[in-house]
């Protein structure tokens, strides 16, 4: 019986199986749980909307439509247009 990967690769296989959410060429894993995905990825628009305050920034929210495009496919379309903006000003 395995309880966990016996080689590197196939450490790497389960790794790469967990969801993912990328902002600014950088990669965070997500939980599993959806729920728990929509959670995280509400309260980080949230905190960003109260960005003026200490500790909660406006830099939450790409993360948070980030979070919620792996599920919602409108966060989804508004993370690629916004990406596509930001790649077309750069060039």
């Amino acid at each position: 019986m395995k309880t966990g990967p016996e080689t590197a690769s196939e450490h790497d296989a389960a790794a790469d199986d967990k969801p993912r959410a990328g902002v600014a060429g950088r990669s965070v894993a997500l939980p599993r749980n959806r729920a728990l995905r929509l959670g995280i990825g509400i309260a980080l628009i949230a905190g960003g909307i109260l960005g003026f305050l200490p500790v909660l920034g406006f830099w939450m929210i790409p993360l948070g439509v980030a979070v919620l495009a792996y599920d919602v496919p409108a966060a989804e379309r508004l993370r690629r247009r916004v990406e596509a903006l930001i790649a077309r000003r750069r060039s």
